[in-house]
């Protein structure tokens, strides 16, 4: 079966367009509650809501705690936190689930959905299924006896701030390093500068002034531009980067290069391994450069390419028994720290990784020769399957044989945006870029069709 609103994080899209519309949210509150009524522990469910910083999440932070409070569900607000601290809040506060209002990366026109189940996971593809199923179901309204109960959680941030410092060890220290932070003016912006000012660094701050329109506008993960100036001129040891909802980071070494998610998860792989930890292999994705492939190959670990997706890593994480995974976006997951993708969290443990290594940012991303690679995004009138159209098919076996044994093609419908994502990967970097850009020209004719 195909769902018909969840994609590969939750439910998203532009304001005011089906189904991101008030009522539509409300109806999903509801749908929600009543799935969610049937697991609850207690003689009443409890769902927590939190948001980003966008304009929007106000107005559907209304509409799902009706649809909630309709249902019997009482309810927690959260207010702007981080997609993890959601996480974080639904086991701390024994809730049956949690829900976060965020479009992630996406500018501020868009906005979506993302749910936790009680263990502070995101919830499975059955019960997605079932929450789309009861949406279809008449809304009928709980009798005012058992009508939902709503109250406002005022100490969330300081809550998620001691959580997050006790991710490292006690005595950690960031004495000495000057960081700058981009909360790409999200939900980190109150959070995340606290958490290393905290621990001893000194913090400069970029993307801290959110305005509800202003959300990863030339700020942020998906526009490192600002924050690798910063650097430069501070002269700062790095760089932090976090997306929108704060589940995302990269970084920025000491000379401003910019450091992904891959070289991320091999530099914590080495980190760890060199601890003594005692891990077996690694989850990336479909994305995830040949590089990361290699390089944890030479440290003698195992590598598993999951779908797009950090739901998905984390499955096949559980799967396999393994503590460590990520998207070369910067989802990273440690297992053993945190439940789900936590952007502060992740940022923690790299910099754990930097401070034991004495050595620079970008002498441990030297450790890893990545793979060049080249994606461009081809956006789509309507949502269709190009992959199945002849005419790339051909373009893709054609550029697969120009590549040999030393390069890869991947072909994938983004499952947030009306995208094909068009990827090239191998030894040569000019060839790279000109393949992908003929392939890329040949899905646009083929949608054109």
């Amino acid at each position: 079966m195909k769902k018909r609103y969840f994609g590969t994080d939750g439910i998203r899209g532009e304001v005011g367009i089906d189904p991101i519309t008030p009522d539509f949210m409300l109806k999903l509150g509801w749908a929600a509650g009543k799935v969610f009524a049937e697991q609850a522990t207690k003689n009443r469910a409890l769902v927590v809501i939190g948001k980003d910083t966008r304009v929007s999440g106000y107005m559907f932070e209304s509409a799902l705690e009706a649809g909630l409070v309709a249902a019997g569900v009482d309810v927690r607000l959260l207010g702007p936190m981080p997609t993890p601290a959601i996480s974080v809040m639904t086991q701390t506060l024994n809730a049956t689930a949690g829900i976060v209002i965020s479009a992630s990366h996406n500018p501020f026109q868009d906005n979506g959905i993302k749910f936790f189940g009680h263990d502070g996971a995101k919830l499975s593809d059955e019960m997605e299924f079932r929450i789309e199923a009861m949406i279809d179901r008449p809304l009928v309204t709980s009798g005012s006896s058992a009508l939902g109960k709503v109250a406002r959680i005022n100490d969330a941030a300081g809550r998620y701030i001691e959580y997050c410092k006790s991710s490292v060890p006690r005595g950690f220290s960031l004495d000495g390093l000057t960081i700058v932070v981009d909360c790409a003016n999200g939900a980190t912006y109150q959070v995340a500068p606290a958490v290393f000012a905290e621990l001893g660094a000194t913090v400069i701050t970029i993307g801290a002034e959110p305005n509800g329109f202003n959300i990863n506008a030339g700020v942020g993960s998906t526009d490192m531009s600002t924050l690798v100036s910063q650097v430069r001129q501070t002269q700062a040891e790095l760089g932090i980067a976090f997306d929108g909802d704060g589940d995302r980071v990269l970084f920025v070494d000491e000379q401003g290069t910019e450091v992904d998610g891959d070289q991320l998860l091999y530099i914590l792989a080495r980190s760890r391994q060199l601890r003594g930890c005692h891990d077996t292999g690694v989850v990336g994705t479909l994305m995830s450069n040949l590089g990361l492939e290699q390089g944890l190959k030479a440290l003698g670990l195992e590598f598993f390419r999951a779908q797009v997706g950090d739901r998905y890593v984390k499955e096949a994480m559980l799967e396999r028994n393994w503590l460590l995974g990520g998207e070369s976006s910067g989802h990273l997951i440690c297992a053993d720290v945190s439940n789900t993708g936590d952007g502060i969290v992740s940022a923690l443990q790299v910099l754990r990784a930097v401070t034991e290594s004495n050595d620079s940012l970008s002498a441990l991303c030297s450790e890893m020769e990545r793979m060049p690679q080249t994606m461009i995004n081809v956006r789509m009138p309507e949502r269709i399957d190009v992959t199945r159209h002849e005419a790339v098919q051909q373009a893709v076996a054609e550029v697969e044989s120009a590549l040999g044994d030393s390069g890869r093609v991947l072909l994938r419908l983004s499952g947030t945006e009306p995208l094909v994502r068009v990827m090239v990967e191998g030894s040569n970097a000019v060839k790279v870029k000109e393949l992908c850009s003929g392939l890329a020209i040949k899905v646009e004719q083929a949608l054109a069709v």
